[in-house]
């Protein structure tokens, strides 16, 4: 969405709009890809959310009338996502075609 790139669809986070308690919409991460409503699809580097807010693609993806509010999205990536030449987090890697989502998933 942001750099507008393609991607495989289990690499990439999917990004849905919800109404905060003033009714103002706040982008949010669907980690398990089950909420409703239409969704985004962004690469989770946080280069390609900054585009995509620089760019106001997520209003017009998500047909919102005002901005969103992308602050959300940011903490995840800066917990979920490292940064080159971090050390990568300690993950279980299992074999790669789990069902939770995982890049290497082909069930999603």
């Amino acid at each position: 969405m942001g750099c507008r790139a393609t991607g495989l669809r289990s690499a990439l986070l999917r990004v849905v709009a919800v109404a905060d308690g003033t009714g103002e919409p706040v982008l949010v991460v669907d980690v398990d890809r089950t909420m409703p409503g239409r969704g985004a699809w962004l690469h989770p580097d946080p280069g390609c959310l900054e585009i995509a807010t620089r760019r106001r693609a997520f209003g017009r993806a998500l047909r919102l009338q005002a901005p969103p509010d992308a602050s959300a999205v940011r903490s995840h990536l800066e917990h979920h996502v490292t940064t080159p030449g971090a050390p990568a987090p300690t993950v279980n890697q299992g074999s790669g075609l789990e069902a939770d989502g995982d890049p290497m998933s082909t069930l999603r």
